[in-house]
């Protein structure tokens, strides 16, 4: 991926001007002050730590959250930011597609570009479905979007399917120089292949005039793709700077405010000895006679592609599916997972790739959410003792270097980060023997990753544990793990040497070996 940086003329109007933006919720701020400016036929990328403030900006931006102070300038000149709504960014011709595009994959191209618009009609309000598939042909071509009007949007590509939410979003703009497109990690849940499609069509945008505000974790990308970046700390503005000259380092430092820790790997755990984790002719849904062995103090990475049966493994090893042959040992004793209560008995921790849908109770506080799986630990007589569970969780938000606003308050207020590290909290409080970890860095900062990094090693090296992790991003599964397998349709086709664990040598193996199968 790469992309050609065109200059920006320092005397240009730009396509999007904030000062002094300030939010505040219950007297902690989220955004201080921040200023920031958008050229016209540019991208320009938004970085920052989870809870830096990028969500509460894209919130104010829209119009969905009214700010405390500042003002917005588009097209229409200087407006108060704190009577910002809506419509009115609307109007101005701004445009937010997030990380879950919101599209309708039951429904057709055409009736998705209507749910961000609207059917013509005729007498009667009936549906001029002629006009309609006429305006859906124009609107696919003029994005280069690979698909027809009657096409279902649940079986187009991944890729094609976040191009039909921008082409949603940009329909009603006559030009590419009308308003501000916003993207909040649009390519954060796309495999590598599909990230290219993305790529090329802002690429076709910008040459049209359009203005990007592209928000990612992926510094690699933010390199590739951007033309300028300006990073968040703790809601205020650090710096604006050109992309180009600037490297993957320089960005995270200037993120974080500190130069990055050396990982160093410690010396891998003796292969001599009974295995911690025996999995012996494993088959469950998709996992097809698999057989992995990890041994005490060990992180096991499983690279993949998607349907490789990855997910299934680890599910199957917490009891949430059944396998249908095979065995599974831990510590030399066999075990029958028929729920994953008896995987929490065994001190088998999971956490699952949808920690908000899957892991975190929305309703409960923080406090509950990290006692659920003890909580009769804290119950007397079927009397909850709420005061020695919040004690605890204080202690915990502390120790694990959580950013919340108390251990009373909900997930909801937090960021993906800070989330994640709430879900490890409530497993690693019970010293677990294995730990299964999907995705466990996904959609958060260089800093929170660096956090969740920390505390799996020291949970696997300090207990004599062991993890196994599933990881999209190849980089994660090079800089954590003591080793890597492959997997295949539902089988471990191959371990990475060590040598060969990095991120490209990771990356060769795994999609060398969808080559050698096709």
């Amino acid at each position: 991926m790469s992309a050609t940086h065109p200059a920006i003329a320092a005397d240009a109007q730009p396509a999007l001007q904030v000062e002094g933006l300030s939010k505040s919720y219950q007297g902690n701020p989220a955004l201080s002050g921040f200023d920031l400016a958008v050229g016209r036929a540019s991208i320009h990328a938004l970085l920052g730590e989870n809870g830096s403030g990028k969500s509460t900006l894209i919130k104010l931006l829209s119009g969905t959250t009214p700010a405390d102070s500042g003002r917005i300038a588009l097209a229409d000149g200087w407006q108060s930011a704190s009577k910002w709504n809506p419509r009115k960014a609307r109007d101005a011709g701004i445009r937010v597609v997030h990380q879950d595009p919101g599209i309708f994959a039951d429904m057709t191209v055409a009736d998705n570009l209507a749910a961000g618009h609207r059917y013509p009609t005729g007498p009667g309000w009936s549906v001029k479905d002629r006009a309609w598939r006429a305006h859906t042909e124009k609107v696919l071509a003029r994005f280069s979007v690979q698909a027809t009007p009657e096409a279902i949007v649940g079986r187009l590509r991944p890729s094609t399917q976040t191009l039909v939410a921008i082409a949603r979003a940009l329909q009603d703009l006559e030009s590419g120089t009308s308003g501000v497109l916003i993207l909040d990690e649009p390519t954060a849940s796309l495999p590598a292949g599909e990230v290219d499609v993305i790529f090329d069509s802002l690429l076709r945008l910008r040459e049209q005039g359009q203005a990007v505000l592209f928000v990612s974790h992926r510094l690699g990308e933010v390199r590739a793709l951007c033309d300028e970046v300006t990073v968040l700390r703790d809601g205020r503005h650090v710096q604006t700077c050109p992309t180009e000259g600037r490297s993957e380092v320089d960005l995270a430092e200037m993120m974080i405010g500190h130069p990055l820790a050396t990982v160093v790997h410690a010396a891998p755990p003796s292969s001599s000895g009974t295995p911690l984790l025996e999995v012996s002719g494993l088959s469950s849904g998709p996992v097809n006679g698999l057989d992995l062995r990890v041994r005490e103090s060990e992180i096991v990475g499983v690279a993949g592609l998607l349907a490789s049966g990855r997910t299934s493994l680890l599910r199957t090893l917490f009891g949430d599916m059944q396998p249908s042959a095979g065995s599974i040992r831990l510590r030399g004793t066999e075990l029958r997972l028929r729920h994953p209560s008896d995987a929490v008995a065994a001190k088998i921790a999971y956490v699952p790739e949808e920690r908000r849908r899957d892991a975190l109770f929305g309703d409960l506080t923080l406090a509950s959410n990290m006692s659920a799986p003890m909580v009769r630990h804290y119950s007397r007589n079927g009397v909850l003792r709420t005061r020695a569970e919040n004690v605890d969780a204080r202690d915990l938000l502390s120790r694990f270097r959580v950013k919340a606003a108390g251990e009373l308050v909900t997930p909801s207020t937090l960021s993906g980060g800070n989330a994640q590290k709430t879900v490890l909290a409530r497993w690693l409080r019970s010293d677990p023997t294995l730990l299964l970890l999907d995705n466990p860095s996904q959609g958060v900062d260089i800093g929170a990753r660096e956090d969740i990094h920390e505390l799996i090693r020291a949970a696997v090296r300090t207990a004599s544990a062991a993890a196994v992790v599933v990881s999209d991003d190849f980089e994660e599964l090079a800089v954590l793990c003591d080793r890597v397998v492959v997997m295949h349709n539902g089988t471990i086709t191959q371990e990475i040497d060590t040598s060969a664990m990095t991120t490209e040598g990771i990356t060769r193996a795994v999609y060398g070996q969808r080559k050698a199968t096709a």
